[in-house]
């Protein structure tokens, strides 16, 4: 009985961290050059960050060898700012955009950058476990028409309801 639980939650974590099934993380994934200030551009909705503005995300290293993750939202309705850390771990390779972040206790979720700036590392588009997750960062609160343009044309050519996008206000 035991071995059979045991198999049947090593199969539930691992659909966490599932992949849609037209996204492949990005290689050559440089972790230091991925660490520090993001700013949520556009996202798709749900109730984690519903209602928040001026999002962002912040990746620092921890010192198991993981990823501090802390986001910020600003929550007009509530009149304050909403925080929450998490911490994510490669599920493959370091070189690899593939990680796992969890902001509750033993549960991961995926974090797959699926698109990236490889030369200055200014935006990314970053997937959940499917289709209904969807981010696209920058290093500044705004990115040019032609770029954000392109960027949300890669994710619908992926299979994402780009038409559901919302985008982030950063005042």
């Amino acid at each position: 009985m035991l071995k059979n639980f045991t198999m049947l939650f090593a199969l539930f974590l691992a659909g966490c961290v599932s992949m849609p099934e037209n996204v492949r993380p990005v290689e050559n994934f440089r972790l230091d050059d991925y660490l520090g200030k993001w700013y949520e551009i556009a996202r798709l909705d749900h109730s984690f960050e519903r209602g928040l503005s001026r999002v962002s995300a912040e990746y620092t290293l921890r010192d198991d060898g993981g990823v501090k993750v802390v986001n910020r939202g600003y929550s007009a309705k509530e009149g304050k700012w909403k925080d929450v850390e998490g911490k994510a771990y490669f599920v493959q390779s370091p070189d690899q955009g593939y990680l796992k972040v969890s902001f509750f206790g033993p549960f991961y979720g995926s974090y797959i950058v699926f698109e990236l700036d490889h030369e200055q590392y200014q935006y990314a588009l970053v997937s959940g476990p499917n289709t209904s997750y969807l981010w696209i960062l920058a290093r500044t609160p705004t990115l040019s028409d032609g770029i954000r343009d392109e960027l949300v044309k890669k994710a619908a050519a992926r299979g994402f309801d780009t038409s559901a996008l919302i985008f982030v206000e950063h005042e």
